[in-house]
Protein backbone atom coordinates (compact mmCIF):
# COMPACT_ATOMS: atom_id res chain seq x y z
CA UNK A 1 0.00 0.00 0.00
CA UNK A 2 2.72 2.46 1.05
CA UNK A 3 4.76 1.80 -2.12
CA UNK A 4 1.73 2.64 -4.25
CA UNK A 5 0.87 5.71 -2.16
CA UNK A 6 2.86 8.21 -4.25
CA UNK A 7 1.19 7.06 -7.47
CA UNK A 8 -2.26 7.13 -5.86
CA UNK A 9 -1.74 10.64 -4.45
CA UNK A 10 -0.59 11.84 -7.89
CA UNK A 11 -3.68 10.35 -9.59
CA UNK A 12 -6.10 11.72 -6.96
CA UNK A 13 -4.63 15.23 -7.10
CA UNK A 14 -4.56 15.31 -10.90
CA UNK A 15 -8.28 14.45 -10.88
CA UNK A 16 -9.17 17.09 -8.26
CA UNK A 17 -7.01 19.65 -10.09
CA UNK A 18 -8.87 18.95 -13.34
CA UNK A 19 -12.25 19.14 -11.55
CA UNK A 20 -11.43 22.49 -9.90
CA UNK A 21 -10.40 24.32 -13.11
CA UNK A 22 -13.88 24.39 -14.80
CA UNK A 23 -15.50 25.65 -11.58
CA UNK A 24 -12.91 28.44 -11.31
CA UNK A 25 -13.56 29.43 -14.93
CA UNK A 26 -17.35 29.35 -14.44
CA UNK A 27 -17.09 31.56 -11.34
CA UNK A 28 -14.77 34.10 -13.01
CA UNK A 29 -16.85 34.28 -16.20
CA UNK A 30 -20.01 34.66 -14.12
CA UNK A 31 -18.52 37.66 -12.31
CA UNK A 32 -17.26 39.20 -15.57
CA UNK A 33 -20.67 38.93 -17.26
CA UNK A 34 -22.35 40.35 -14.17
CA UNK A 35 -20.54 43.52 -13.07
CA UNK A 36 -20.27 43.98 -9.29
CA UNK A 37 -22.87 46.76 -9.35
CA UNK A 38 -25.40 44.83 -11.46
CA UNK A 39 -24.83 41.30 -10.21
CA UNK A 40 -27.87 39.99 -8.35
CA UNK A 41 -27.75 38.75 -4.78
CA UNK A 42 -28.49 35.24 -6.08
CA UNK A 43 -25.40 35.31 -8.28
CA UNK A 44 -23.19 36.62 -5.47
CA UNK A 45 -24.44 33.96 -3.06
CA UNK A 46 -23.49 31.23 -5.55
CA UNK A 47 -20.35 32.54 -7.28
CA UNK A 48 -18.32 33.79 -4.29
CA UNK A 49 -18.35 30.51 -2.27
CA UNK A 50 -17.92 28.47 -5.47
CA UNK A 51 -14.84 30.48 -6.49
CA UNK A 52 -13.36 30.32 -2.98
CA UNK A 53 -13.82 26.55 -2.70
CA UNK A 54 -12.54 25.94 -6.26
CA UNK A 55 -9.38 27.97 -5.61
CA UNK A 56 -8.82 26.15 -2.31
CA UNK A 57 -9.21 22.77 -4.05
CA UNK A 58 -6.89 23.88 -6.88
CA UNK A 59 -4.04 24.98 -4.60
CA UNK A 60 -4.45 22.00 -2.27
CA UNK A 61 -4.27 19.63 -5.26
CA UNK A 62 -1.24 21.51 -6.60
CA UNK A 63 0.44 21.21 -3.20
CA UNK A 64 -0.14 17.44 -3.06
CA UNK A 65 0.87 16.99 -6.70
CA UNK A 66 4.20 18.82 -6.36
CA UNK A 67 4.94 17.08 -3.08
CA UNK A 68 4.31 13.58 -4.46
CA UNK A 69 5.81 14.09 -7.96
CA UNK A 70 8.94 15.95 -6.88
CA UNK A 71 9.13 14.15 -3.52
CA UNK A 72 9.28 17.40 -1.57
CA UNK A 73 8.59 16.26 1.98
CA UNK A 74 7.59 19.64 3.43
CA UNK A 75 5.03 20.13 0.64
CA UNK A 76 3.50 16.77 1.53
CA UNK A 77 3.69 17.60 5.24
CA UNK A 78 1.77 20.86 4.61
CA UNK A 79 -0.73 18.93 2.46
CA UNK A 80 -1.29 16.41 5.28
CA UNK A 81 -1.78 19.17 7.88
CA UNK A 82 -4.33 20.97 5.67
CA UNK A 83 -6.12 17.66 5.02
CA UNK A 84 -6.25 16.96 8.77
CA UNK A 85 -7.70 20.41 9.48
CA UNK A 86 -10.21 19.91 6.65
CA UNK A 87 -11.34 16.56 8.09
CA UNK A 88 -11.70 18.03 11.61
CA UNK A 89 -13.56 21.08 10.25
CA UNK A 90 -15.89 18.97 8.10
CA UNK A 91 -16.62 16.65 11.02
CA UNK A 92 -17.42 19.63 13.26
CA UNK A 93 -19.62 21.19 10.58
CA UNK A 94 -21.53 17.92 10.10
CA UNK A 95 -22.25 17.71 13.85
CA UNK A 96 -23.25 21.40 13.86
CA UNK A 97 -25.68 20.91 10.94
CA UNK A 98 -27.25 17.94 12.71
CA UNK A 99 -27.73 19.95 15.93
CA UNK A 100 -29.23 23.12 14.39
CA UNK A 101 -31.60 21.20 12.08
CA UNK A 102 -32.66 18.54 14.57
CA UNK A 103 -35.97 20.22 15.35
CA UNK A 104 -39.25 19.36 13.66
CA UNK A 105 -40.47 21.96 11.19
CA UNK A 106 -43.56 22.45 9.08
CA UNK A 107 -46.99 21.12 9.85
CA UNK A 108 -48.57 19.02 7.12
CA UNK A 109 -52.15 20.01 6.32
CA UNK A 110 -54.72 17.28 5.75
CA UNK A 111 -55.64 16.93 2.08
CA UNK A 112 -52.99 19.44 1.03
CA UNK A 113 -49.65 18.68 -0.53
CA UNK A 114 -47.74 21.43 1.24
CA UNK A 115 -46.70 22.36 4.76
CA UNK A 116 -47.32 25.61 6.59
CA UNK A 117 -43.83 26.41 7.82
CA UNK A 118 -43.68 28.13 11.20
CA UNK A 119 -40.63 30.26 11.94
CA UNK A 120 -40.77 29.27 15.60
CA UNK A 121 -40.22 25.61 14.69
CA UNK A 122 -36.55 26.32 14.02
CA UNK A 123 -33.55 27.00 16.25
CA UNK A 124 -32.79 30.59 17.29
CA UNK A 125 -29.48 30.44 15.42
CA UNK A 126 -31.29 29.72 12.15
CA UNK A 127 -33.95 32.35 12.87
CA UNK A 128 -31.27 35.01 13.38
CA UNK A 129 -29.93 34.29 9.89
CA UNK A 130 -33.23 35.19 8.22
CA UNK A 131 -33.60 38.56 9.89
CA UNK A 132 -32.57 42.16 9.20
CA UNK A 133 -30.10 42.75 6.36
CA UNK A 134 -29.73 39.02 5.72
CA UNK A 135 -33.42 38.75 4.94
CA UNK A 136 -33.33 41.82 2.68
CA UNK A 137 -30.70 40.08 0.54
CA UNK A 138 -32.65 36.81 0.43
CA UNK A 139 -35.91 38.59 -0.44
CA UNK A 140 -34.22 40.56 -3.25
CA UNK A 141 -32.85 37.28 -4.55
CA UNK A 142 -36.38 35.83 -4.77
CA UNK A 143 -37.71 38.93 -6.53
CA UNK A 144 -34.82 38.93 -9.05
CA UNK A 145 -35.27 35.21 -9.71
CA UNK A 146 -39.08 35.65 -10.10
CA UNK A 147 -39.59 32.61 -7.89
CA UNK A 148 -43.37 32.92 -7.68
CA UNK A 149 -43.80 33.82 -11.37
CA UNK A 150 -42.48 30.36 -12.21
CA UNK A 151 -45.06 28.81 -9.89
CA UNK A 152 -47.98 30.69 -11.48
CA UNK A 153 -46.90 29.56 -14.96
CA UNK A 154 -46.70 25.93 -13.83
CA UNK A 155 -50.14 25.97 -12.26
CA UNK A 156 -52.02 28.09 -14.76
CA UNK A 157 -55.69 27.17 -15.25
CA UNK A 158 -55.83 24.87 -12.22
CA UNK A 159 -58.50 24.77 -9.52
CA UNK A 160 -57.89 25.49 -5.86
CA UNK A 161 -58.37 21.82 -4.99
CA UNK A 162 -55.70 20.89 -7.55
CA UNK A 163 -53.26 23.38 -6.03
CA UNK A 164 -53.79 21.89 -2.58
CA UNK A 165 -52.88 18.43 -3.88
CA UNK A 166 -49.58 19.59 -5.35
CA UNK A 167 -46.35 19.10 -3.42
CA UNK A 168 -45.17 22.69 -3.23
CA UNK A 169 -41.58 23.38 -2.26
CA UNK A 170 -41.23 25.00 1.20
CA UNK A 171 -40.26 28.36 -0.33
CA UNK A 172 -43.21 28.32 -2.74
CA UNK A 173 -45.63 27.36 0.03
CA UNK A 174 -44.30 30.02 2.41
CA UNK A 175 -43.56 32.96 0.09
CA UNK A 176 -45.95 32.66 -2.87
CA UNK A 177 -49.27 32.29 -1.02
CA UNK A 178 -50.76 33.52 2.25
CA UNK A 179 -50.76 31.08 5.19
CA UNK A 180 -53.74 28.71 5.08
CA UNK A 181 -55.00 29.83 8.49
CA UNK A 182 -55.70 33.31 7.06
CA UNK A 183 -58.68 31.85 5.15
CA UNK A 184 -58.15 33.90 1.98
CA UNK A 185 -60.10 33.10 -1.19
CA UNK A 186 -58.10 31.58 -4.03
CA UNK A 187 -58.07 33.45 -7.38
CA UNK A 188 -54.90 32.00 -8.86
CA UNK A 189 -51.62 30.79 -7.42
CA UNK A 190 -50.29 34.27 -6.63
CA UNK A 191 -53.55 36.19 -6.23
CA UNK A 192 -55.77 35.67 -3.18
CA UNK A 193 -58.75 37.77 -2.06
CA UNK A 194 -59.23 38.78 1.56
CA UNK A 195 -62.74 37.87 2.87
CA UNK A 196 -65.03 40.84 3.53
CA UNK A 197 -65.09 39.85 7.19
CA UNK A 198 -61.30 40.01 7.26
CA UNK A 199 -58.68 37.29 7.85
CA UNK A 200 -59.77 34.28 9.90
CA UNK A 201 -56.71 34.54 12.14
CA UNK A 202 -55.10 37.48 13.89
CA UNK A 203 -51.60 37.01 12.56
CA UNK A 204 -49.20 39.55 11.07
CA UNK A 205 -48.68 37.34 8.00
CA UNK A 206 -52.35 37.77 7.05
CA UNK A 207 -51.96 41.57 6.90
CA UNK A 208 -48.49 41.40 5.35
CA UNK A 209 -49.69 39.47 2.28
CA UNK A 210 -50.08 41.54 -0.90
CA UNK A 211 -51.23 40.63 -4.41
CA UNK A 212 -48.42 42.85 -5.71
CA UNK A 213 -46.18 40.33 -7.48
CA UNK A 214 -43.02 41.96 -6.09
CA UNK A 215 -44.34 41.78 -2.53
CA UNK A 216 -46.61 38.72 -2.10
CA UNK A 217 -45.59 37.08 1.20
CA UNK A 218 -41.86 37.82 0.92
CA UNK A 219 -42.00 39.73 4.22
CA UNK A 220 -44.02 37.04 6.01
CA UNK A 221 -42.79 34.84 8.82
CA UNK A 222 -44.07 31.89 6.79
CA UNK A 223 -41.67 32.84 3.98
CA UNK A 224 -38.74 32.85 6.39
CA UNK A 225 -39.99 29.50 7.69
CA UNK A 226 -40.13 28.22 4.10
CA UNK A 227 -36.52 29.28 3.50
CA UNK A 228 -35.43 27.51 6.67
CA UNK A 229 -37.51 24.46 5.71
CA UNK A 230 -35.75 24.34 2.35
CA UNK A 231 -32.39 24.89 4.03
CA UNK A 232 -33.06 22.09 6.51
CA UNK A 233 -33.96 19.69 3.72
CA UNK A 234 -30.83 20.60 1.74
CA UNK A 235 -28.62 20.34 4.82
CA UNK A 236 -29.97 16.86 5.56
CA UNK A 237 -28.77 15.80 2.10
CA UNK A 238 -25.52 17.68 2.71
CA UNK A 239 -24.96 15.69 5.91
CA UNK A 240 -25.11 12.43 3.94
CA UNK A 241 -22.69 13.86 1.36
CA UNK A 242 -20.37 15.07 4.15
CA UNK A 243 -20.19 11.59 5.70
CA UNK A 244 -19.19 10.10 2.33
CA UNK A 245 -16.68 12.92 1.83
CA UNK A 246 -15.23 12.35 5.32
CA UNK A 247 -14.60 8.68 4.50
CA UNK A 248 -12.95 9.66 1.20
CA UNK A 249 -10.77 12.36 2.83
CA UNK A 250 -9.71 9.95 5.59
CA UNK A 251 -8.56 7.44 2.95
CA UNK A 252 -6.68 10.18 1.07
CA UNK A 253 -5.17 11.39 4.37
CA UNK A 254 -3.92 7.86 5.12
CA UNK A 255 -2.44 7.48 1.63
CA UNK A 256 -0.78 10.90 1.92
CA UNK A 257 0.75 9.81 5.24
CA UNK A 258 2.27 6.76 3.53
CA UNK A 259 3.57 8.93 0.68
CA UNK A 260 5.14 11.32 3.20
CA UNK A 261 6.92 8.45 4.99
CA UNK A 262 8.19 7.11 1.65
CA UNK A 263 9.52 10.53 0.65
CA UNK A 264 11.22 11.01 4.01
CA UNK A 265 12.78 7.51 3.91
CA UNK A 266 14.07 8.11 0.37
CA UNK A 267 15.63 11.35 1.57
CA UNK A 268 17.43 9.59 4.43
CA UNK A 269 18.66 6.84 2.11
CA UNK A 270 19.98 9.30 -0.44
CA UNK A 271 21.60 11.96 1.72
CA UNK A 272 22.13 10.60 5.22
CA UNK A 273 22.32 6.89 4.76
CA UNK A 274 19.89 4.43 6.26
CA UNK A 275 20.43 3.11 9.78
Amino acid sequence: MCRLSNSLIIIINILTLIISVPFIMISILSQKHGHASTQTECQKIITVPLLSFSLFLFFLSLLGLIGSCCKVSWFLWTYIVVMFLLIVGLFGFTIFVFVVTNKSAGKALSGKGYNDNRLGDYSKWLQNHVDGENWDKIRNCFVDAKTCDKLSKMTNQQKQSDIFKRNLAPIQAGCCKPPTFCGFTYVNDTVWDVPKSGPEAEDSDCTTWSNNQDVLCYNCKSCKGGVLGSLKRDWKHLTTFNIILLVFLTVVYTIAGCAFRNTRNDYYKRYRGYP
